[in-house]
């Protein structure tokens, strides 16, 4: 259970953060970046579920996504360390449940024939912006554990990657199953 009954510590005010293993690290480290990455793509998500009370079913997978990026974070925050107790990981079942909805999702979809722009329906605009923010937190977290020093929960990364490609298919979904897709025209505009 997370308690949090004081917002502001002043512990930060010195550049440095504390690691869910109480760990200190600037706040620049690549572990925070990865876990702030991470949790501005969920706020983004939920920027984009406010455009989406006419699909009750895509808002649910973003509901479960968002929480689910929230164990992601805990993931991140919290180093695996030899002989230390086991924390919150992120596990493959929520990598699947990301591959099933993704499948749902795409089934009525008409195939692409073309690159499409980030747009459309509002909803569409934000699952896009959520998509690319979602892709730097991969690229920041593959980042982080090619450092010798730093280990990463490999289901983490697949997570992120997954995510995206489901940011992707919701954001045609989102667009009247892709019927409002904005096609890129290469060189149109020579």
């Amino acid at each position: 259970m997370v308690l949090i009954n004081r917002i502001y510590t002043r512990t930060g005010d010195d550049g440095s953060t504390a690691l869910g293993s109480g760990e200190r690290r600037p706040k620049y480290d690549l572990r925070v970046a990865a876990y702030g990455t991470a949790d501005e793509t969920n706020a983004a998500i939920g920027v984009a579920r406010l455009h989406l009370a006419a699909r009750p079913d895509l808002d649910a997978m973003l509901g479960r996504i968002q929480n689910d990026l929230f164990d992601l974070g805990a993931d991140l925050a919290v180093p695996r360390r030899e002989g230390k107790a086991e924390r919150l990981r992120v596990i493959a079942a929520q990598v699947d449940r990301l591959e099933q909805d993704i499948d749902t999702l795409n089934a009525p979809l008409s195939e692409l024939r073309s690159f499409i722009l980030p747009g459309g329906s509002p909803a569409a605009a934000h699952l896009h912006v959520a998509r690319t923010i979602c892709r730097r937190a991969e690229r920041i977290a593959v980042e982080l554990a090619a450092q010798p020093t730093e280990e990463v929960n490999e289901a983490v990364i697949r997570y992120l990657n997954r995510l995206s490609d489901f940011l992707f298919v919701a954001a045609r979904s989102a667009n009247a199953d892709g019927a409002g897709d904005v096609l890129w025209v290469p060189g149109q505009n020579r």
